[in-house]
C-alpha cells in the first residue's frame, strides 16, 4: 500500500530527536554538575584563603597601646624589633654631622606601627626614592627607599633626633601619619611600614645608649638611650 509506514517513520523521527535532545540535556547537566562542583570547590578554597589572609592582616596590623616611660631623661625605641646595629655615623640631612645610631630590624612578625621617641615638634619629613633590597642588610638605608623624620625635642631644648623608616623587599609602603610642624607626644603613633623593614634612630653624641646588640625592643616602651 502506498505511503505505508510513513507515519511510523515520522513517529520514530520525533522519538529519535527527543532522545537526542534528552541526551544533550543529560550531557549538559552532567558537565554543569562537574563544572559546578569544580567551581564550588575552588570557591571554598579561595574563601578559605581569603579568611586566612584577613586574619593575617588583622594580626599583622595590630597596634597595641604602649606603656610609655614617664622619665623625661630617656629616649624610647621608635619601633618593635631587634637591635642589630649600634654605632657612630654621620647623618648630614637632619642631624648635620656625627651622631649615634641604633638600627632596629623589623621582621614580618613584628608590630609595624612606629612611635615618636621623644616629645617635640616634627620639623622635617623627607622621602627618598631607592631600591627595595632586603632590610636584613644593615646598609639598606644607603640604597633603599626611605623616609627621614626629624624631631626637635621639647624635652631638652636644642636637641635633635631623627628616625629613618626604611623599605625592604616586602615593605614597599611607608605611610607617615604626621606632617611637618606637628607637635607629638612621646610614644605617639607616627607611621606605618607594611611588612618587614628597618628603622634607624639617630641620636646626639652626648646620649648614653641603654640597649645592647641583639636586644628585642618595643616601640614606645623600651628605653634605648638616656641624656647625660
Amino acid at each position: 500500500m502506498k505511503h505505508k509506514g510513513k507515519a511510523t517513520q515520522a513517529a520514530l523521527k520525533l522519538i529519535l530527536w527527543a532522545l537526542v535532545a534528552l541526551l544533550v540535556v543529560t550531557v549538559m547537566g552532567f558537565l554543569a554538575a562537574v563544572v559546578g562542583a569544580f567551581i564550588f570547590s575552588i570557591s571554598v578554597g579561595l574563601f578559605t584563603v581569603w579568611v586566612v589572609f584577613s586574619l593575617f592582616c588583622l594580626w599583622f596590623f595590630r597596634d597595641p597601646d604602649a606603656r610609655v616611660p614617664a622619665d623625661p631623661n630617656v629616649i624610647i625605641a621608635p619601633a618593635h624589633g631587634k637591635v642589630d646595629v649600634i654605632d657612630e655615623t654621620t647623618e648630614p640631612e637632619f642631624m648635620g654631622g656625627p651622631c649615634r645610631r641604633v638600627s632596629i630590624f623589623l621582621s614580618v612578625i613584628e608590630v609595624h606601627v612606629q612611635k615618636a621617641p621623644v616629645a617635640g615638634k616634627m620639623v622635617q619629613l623627607k622621602h627618598t626614592r631607592g631600591r627595595f633590597m632586603s632590610a636584613l642588610k644593615q646598609d639598606s638605608a644607603a640604597h633603599n627607599e626611605n623616609v627621614l623624620i626629624g624631631f626637635e625635642s621639647s624635652e631638652k631644648p636644642g636637641e635633635k633626633i631623627a628616625v629613618r623608616l626604611i623599605a625592604g623587599v616586602l615593605a614597599r609602603r611607608i605611610i607617615p601619619w604626621i606632617a611637618e610642624g606637628d607637635e607629638v607626644a612621646r610614644g605617639e603613633r607616627i607611621s606605618l611600614i607594611q611588612f618587614g623593614s628597618r628603622v634607624d634612630i639617630y641620636l646626639p653624641l652626648t646620649t648614653e645608649i641603654r640597649v645592647q646588640l641583639g636586644a628585642k625592643v618595643r616601640g614606645g616602651e623600651t628605653v634605648i638611650a638616656s641624656r647625660t
